[in-house]
């Protein structure tokens, strides 16, 4: 495939020894090509100046990779990654002295006897459930060389909700947690972390008191930790270990338990999605969503236990646990430039594609994938198959080619026979002429007739639905079902109406527009309307989707096209033949995307139903893989039975 890298060798972490010492590896079986390609693409577009990441599974790094001038020891301030590390330190505390989790703060803060903050639990610091704001009220920073100082400047705020009741994400009520541990410990927060963390796990180039010259960062616990990714990689193996590092428990297993646990329990967390970082950037709706310093990004449905971990940071730092995979790593980072807030891209929100990615690449089976070409008129249709049974077929939309279907080939290839393929004029498939008329519908007969297939699934999203709405009306002896999305007949003139000279000069107009603009700029406007058009998960396609557009050669909008689907013509055979065929247009609802609750293809397809995808846009098929094909499958089942 284009610009697709295969990793032919690894590097290995050996951690036997406590140490990160690098070792040439012997090669990983698994391809990590889509996660280089996602990350390759961050840093190209300039949202970072260049990264560092390393996934290690049952302790052995099984993909390492360095990104421009990055290394695995460079040093780079990593944000709210820093609160785990953070709580760990009180965690610590928590094991060695009398401070406990359930400890009011003044307990060991007198100064707040006389005060509402004195109640709150030293829980509810690290669990962003205290009620102390989130920040400082402008102008005021958190530029304090000491934690009492902090304390001192927290003091008189107001809280702005009852202790417990609400989850409002921020770093400020960490400030505290910090001073109280001081006190229990009698000794200054970068002290106990160099004494109880740093020093036993060999962090040697990690520290939270701030660099003056790295721009004012703060000495906060939740913002201002400095680390590398060989630093924070053995803290993480150390909670991977239930506290255990190079044969020394660093804290205790309970307490690692303890700060993986809900603590956000019944507190109302917020409708906006910036609060809920689990909802926004991975889709889940439980509300166990924070522990003590870190996220319960995935809970298991049955224990209620968090398999997941993390501590992403707005800047682009981004550690991850996952039990159930037996995998931890670290993506280290520091975005700068305007170039990612220009695209809209939120490497907080964006982080979890790393960890999502990693799972798709370590659950499956390599897919025997066979690939070929057929001839159609005076070209040829680029192909992939896998998988056995049923037969499905996959179109893509206009842009894009068969790439667009990597969430969906890989999953349904496990109980069917799969098939994507790019449509003439995209991909790797043969280029269209402005003389040659010819029908996408029946390009993919003639597919069908190649590989001998007499019947089959039809999945087509946009223009990829407008070619399986011309399969309803045209072939509807060839389909098994038909499941249209974000598309279906399209209120365009069919090729009974060939183009009148008028229409051909008010295309010619439109392309000399076109070519003035610029064609780049024309496939950014695309691209951005697109995103726009997604809900809450759309960054999950952001980096394939571009790659997908950036790389077509855009004919069609430069030339005057034959006029490849029915349209309108489309509709005249429906109302003759109203097809018995199983059909589920599927539509996206987002702010930004709307739909018809009553579909006029309807009115024709007696066995239609209509579904909407909530929260989601034009793309569902990439912007929510999960829930689209959770549908797909719902469908064939039902067809089935």
């Amino acid at each position: 495939m284009k610009n697709r890298l295969l990793i032919a060798a690894f590097v290995s972490i050996c951690f036997l020894s406590g140490s990160c010492k690098i070792s040439s590896g012997q090669g990983s079986r698994y391809n990590f090509s889509s996660l280089d390609s996602v990350i390759q693409g961050w840093v190209d577009k300039g949202y970072y100046p260049g990264a560092s990441i390393c996934v290690v599974k049952n302790d052995t790094v099984i993909f390492q990779k360095n990104y421009r001038d990055y290394t695995p020891d460079t040093k780079v301030y990593v944000a709210s990654a820093g609160k785990w590390v953070a709580a760990a330190v009180i965690g610590a505390v928590v094991d060695r002295t009398d401070l406990g989790w359930d400890d009011p703060v003044e307990k060991w803060l007198p100064e707040f006897k006389d005060d509402a903050k004195g109640k709150i639990l030293l829980r509810q610091l690290l669990s962003h459930t205290s009620g102390v704001r989130p920040y400082l009220p402008e102008p005021r920073v958190d530029n304090y060389n000491h934690l009492d100082s902090a304390v001192t400047e927290i003091l008189p705020l107001d809280t702005i909700f009852t202790p417990g009741t609400r989850f409002e994400y921020g770093g400020l009520a960490m400030q505290i947690a910090g001073r109280m541990a001081e006190v229990a410990m009698g000794e200054e927060f970068e002290t106990l972390f160099q004494e109880l963390l740093a020093q036993p796990l060999e962090m040697k180039n990690s520290h939270f008191t701030p660099i003056n010259t790295d721009g004012g960062h703060a000495p906060m616990l939740g913002g201002g930790l400095c680390t590398t990714m060989n630093d924070y990689l053995h803290f993480l193996s150390m909670i991977y270990h239930d506290g255990m590092y190079n044969g020394k428990q660093i804290i205790s297993a309970e307490t690692v338990k303890e700060m993986q646990a809900d603590q956000v329990k019944g507190a109302i967390i917020p409708s906006n999605d910036s609060d809920n970082y689990v909802a926004k950037g991975l889709g889940q709706s439980h509300n166990g969503i924070y522990g003590l310093g870190e996220w319960r990004e995935l809970i298991d449905k049955k224990t209620g236990e968090a398999y997941q971990i993390s501590s992403p940071g707005w800047a682009g730092a981004y550690p991850w646990i996952n039990k159930h995979d037996k995998v931890y790593g670290f993506f280290i980072s520091h975005v700068t430039g305007s170039s990612a807030k220009e695209d809209g891209f939120s490497s907080f929100f964006g982080s979890p594609v790393i960890s999502r990615t990693v799972s798709e690449i370590l659950k499956g089976k390599p897919l025997v994938v066979k690939q070929g070409r057929i001839n159609v008129g005076n070209g040829s249709l680029y192909y992939e198959e896998a998988g056995q049974g049923e037969p499905i077929i996959f179109v893509h939309g206009h842009s894009l080619d068969h790439r667009m279907w990597d969430e969906q080939f890989s999953v349904f290839a496990k109980k069917y026979h799969v098939i994507r393929y790019d449509l003439r004029g995209y991909g790797i498939s043969s280029s269209q002429t402005e003389d040659y008329q010819f029908m996408h519908v029946e390009d993919l007969v003639t597919l069908m007739d190649s590989l001998h297939i007499k019947k089959a699934h039809i999945v087509g999203l946009s223009l990829g639905g407008f070619i399986t709405a011309d399969m309803l009306a045209y072939f509807p002896d060839r389909m098994l079902s038909a499941f249209l999305a974000s598309g279906n007949i399209r209120k365009s003139k069919g090729p009974s109406e060939p183009m009148t000279k008028e229409e051909a000069k008010v295309r010619d107009d439109e392309i000399a527009a076109l070519k003035k603009k610029g064609v780049e700029v024309m496939k950014k406007e695309w691209f951005e309307g697109l995103m726009k058009s997604g809900g809450s998960q759309r960054e999950r396609m952001r980096v394939p989707l571009w790659q997908m557009i950036d790389e077509w050669d855009a004919w069609q909008p430069l030339h005057k096209e034959v006029r490849v689907v029915a349209g309108l013509d489309a509709i005249e055979e429906l109302k003759k033949s109203h097809p018995a065929v199983p059909a589920l247009i599927v539509e996206g609802h987002s702010s930004d995307n709307k739909f018809s609750k009553n579909p006029p293809i309807l009115e024709y397809l007696p066995n239609g139903k209509l579904k909407i995808i909530e929260d989601c846009g034009h793309m569902m098929n990439m912007e929510r893989p999960e829930e689209f094909n959770a549908a797909l499958e719902e469908f064939l089942i039902n067809i089935e039975q």
